[in-house]
């Protein structure tokens, strides 16, 4: 047997990996990371970041008798995860800080405490498998089991060499037996709420850029697709693609943000039907299950963590940059959100989409 050290997050779900863990006979390890309590450290409920998760997670350990330790790793999240969310709200896009939340502190800045403490592996509670394909003797990120949690698309930007390392327990279950097991233990997450997309934005994220922004945004115009002032926006931070709301303007039928020109400072007003897309230009790309592929690559393309899929063709233009032809136009793609691409449960990989044609 091994020796596991687990991400225990305070949640259900790493509650239950860690009791599996055990039932399977390796050595458990328990990791809490501190990494954002707010102002005066405010209890935040239903958030990874709140201090109500570093609480229940103590208590989880103590209940299974295994050791408990917390790492304070603000600095990091503030770095490489509130900074980059504000940075690329201040650029025109909408980012994706769970994905590099991810990338560089749930796998990157975990596996070092995982070298520093002895472990042979780190676990998990995300929805996610990894399989061995011995046809091209590589491990492979897959769907799990519960395709209703699957955490896939979160976990796209692992670096492929390092997938050997982590460990899924929950990749076979389902979220309602993870549930029942919590409740047979008496553990304190049993019931618990699942967490909060944007665990260090309370409520509206415009008010916490208003915050955290060095300067007051600069004002600038709203425009047409044709290129007609429409009036003024607030500022290119406050404005999303396929937005509708709060742009203080009407006609018979609604206006809709369907570009942000970074540039001129200026965003672009159209209809429904100016809102689809096409073509998408990925960068950045994280080739996990495959090496990078030199030619048409079929697949199945998430635009966003919600997204169901569409059919899309994949064309190399290096090896981590690539455009994306969908089958069917998909409307609102968003520069800053991830692209990721699937073949039936096999993620492939994915990068970051950027401003389109």
């Amino acid at each position: 047997m091994a020796r596991v050290a687990m991400a225990m997050s305070g949640g259900v779900d790493s509650s239950v990996a860690a009791v599996l863990l055990k039932e399977q006979g390796h050595e458990v390890i328990g990791l809490h990371m501190k990494l954002y309590h707010g102002p005066e450290n405010e209890t935040r409920p239903k958030s990874c970041c709140s201090l109500d998760e570093a609480i229940d997670a103590r208590a989880a350990c103590h209940r299974l008798n295994i050791p408990f330790y917390v790492l304070d790793c603000q600095k990091e999240f503030r770095e490489s995860v509130i900074d980059y969310f504000v940075e690329e709200y201040s650029r025109g896009n909408t980012p994706n800080p769970c994905v590099m939340c991810n990338k560089e502190i749930k796998s990157n800045l975990l596996l070092k405490k995982v070298d520093e403490l002895d472990c042979d592996y780190l676990a998990t509670g995300h929805y996610a498998k990894i399989r061995f394909n011995p046809l091209i003797r590589r491990q492979q990120l897959i769907r799990p089991q519960d395709l209703r949690k699957d955490q896939t698309y979160f976990l796209h930007s692992i670096p492929a060499d390092e997938l050997h390392r982590l460990m899924f327990p929950l990749a076979d279950i389902i979220k309602p037996e993870v549930r029942k097991i919590a409740g047979k233990l008496n553990l304190s997450a049993a019931n618990k709420p699942d967490s909060q997309e944007i665990c260090f934005v309370p409520k509206d994220y415009r008010n916490f850029l208003k915050q955290e922004l060095n300067e007051v945004p600069e004002h600038g115009e709203f425009i047409s697709v044709s290129g007609e002032v429409l009036g003024e926006h607030l500022g290119l931070p406050f404005y999303t693609i396929g937005q509708r709301r709060g742009l203080g303007l009407s006609d018979s039928t609604p206006y809709y943000v369907v570009k942000i020109d970074k540039g001129k400072n200026r965003i672009v007003l159209g209809k429904e039907e100016d809102l689809y897309s096409k073509t998408i230009f990925v960068s950045g790309v994280n080739w996990l299950s495959i090496s990078p592929p030199k030619e048409q690559l079929h697949v199945t393309a998430k635009l966003r963590y919600s997204h169901q899929g569409v059919a899309a063709s994949v064309f190399p233009e290096s090896d981590n940059k690539v455009r994306l032809e969908l089958d069917v136009p998909e409307r609102a793609v968003t520069p800053g959100q991830a692209a990721v691409f699937y073949q039936d449960e096999i993620l492939l990989g994915g990068g970051w989409i950027n401003d389109l044609p």
